[in-house]
């Protein structure tokens, strides 16, 4: 009796002990203990080598590297929802099956989203600091201290109202704000009603409208620097913007720009345009007050990953097994 062979798999990151036990179990998988980024080099290597890799948003797999990879590669598993750090078009000429892990971080993500348009209008970092650092700057409850600005009857506008955008949605509805969006279609009219969203089919006309602006749209080549200093300069001076999609579809030096001039009152970022690095100019207003900035941790959470894991389990089993994987990404469309 024969034993069908296992895929080899390299996977670039450490991922819930869970995830990784039933890797080895399925398996013959390679794991990232000490959770150190791989080189390009190295990656390169396991390329050349191994059945399946299973990157992450960080890792960068271009075309160069597509086209060293091994005959025996058939699949680029990603541990991620967004795919715009794998070239899906190169890997398709070469063969090799680019899957992802959709529909899972929705609600985290809206989650993280809703607490950057609580946490930048009413100052909350500015509060925890006070007292985090031990101050004798807090002299108990006064009228006028530490004022914010009131987010219930304000106007939200959301660009990109795929499912991350109408979950915000209808978190925003619920603390009082009137929802607006921009997006290359229309939603359909049930969800346009049930959260009585107003459609802008001009984002400019909508970036000078509403107090609140929340960025949830894809990387795509068509999205890099949406927001625009030209486009933000469209924005009331009493406004606030938060990003938690990706740094590039935001102008960043602009944004900064227009922050140090108090062109827009805040912001709150949980991405950056060159990250892991974070623009030090950003980190200075951060520490004046103006916005706040989190570690790229809108879907970061247990239950988000371990879901993150079973997807990419999924699609490689299903591929060994000679079929169609369910979250198989097509060329052209990443």
């Amino acid at each position: 009796m024969t034993h069908k062979k296992r895929p080899t798999v390299y996977i670039t990151r450490k991922l819930p002990d869970v995830v990784e036990t039933r890797m080895r179990e399925l398996f013959d998988a390679e794991l990232n203990i000490d959770d150190t980024p791989r080189s390009e080099a190295e990656l390169v290597a396991a390329m050349q080598r191994v059945d399946v890799l299973v990157p992450t948003v960080t890792d960068r797999i271009t075309a160069t590297m597509i086209e060293q990879a091994g005959p025996q590669l058939k699949l680029i598993a990603s541990f991620s929802n967004g795919i715009d750090h794998v070239d899906v078009d190169a890997a398709a000429r070469k063969g090799i099956t680019v899957t992802n892990t959709p529909n899972v971080l929705t609600e985290d993500s809206a989650d993280i989203t809703m607490a950057l348009v609580l946490a930048v209008p009413r100052r909350m970092i500015e509060g925890t600091r006070v007292l985090a650092n031990g101050s004798d700057e807090w002299l108990g409850w006064s009228p006028t201290w530490m004022l914010g600005r009131r987010i219930s009857g304000k106007r939200i506008g959301i660009v990109g109202m795929g499912r991350i955008g109408t979950a915000v949605a209808r978190r925003a509805k619920a603390f009082g704000l009137s929802i607006h969006y921009h997006n290359r279609k229309r939603v359909n009219p049930a969800t346009e009603a049930e959260l009585e969203a107003t459609y802008w089919d001009s984002l400019d006309q909508m970036l000078a409208r509403v107090d609140i602006v929340s960025v949830n749209c894809p990387s795509t080549p068509a999205t890099y620097h949406l927001i625009s200093a030209r486009r933000l300069a469209l924005m009331q001076p009493t406004s606030y913007i938060v990003n938690t999609a990706r740094g590039d579809i935001i102008d960043e030096a602009a944004m900064i720009q227009c922050l140090r001039e108090g062109k827009i009152a805040g912001a709150g970022l949980d991405v950056y345009e060159n990250e892991p690095a974070v623009n030090p100019k950003l980190i200075k207003l951060a520490k004046e007050g103006k916005v706040v900035l989190l570690p790229h941790m809108g879907s970061a959470t247990i239950e988000g990953r371990i879901e993150m894991g079973d997807k990419v389990i999924i699609n490689i089993r299903t591929l060994f097994d000679g079929h169609r994987p369910p979250n198989r990404v097509l060329p052209g469309r990443s």
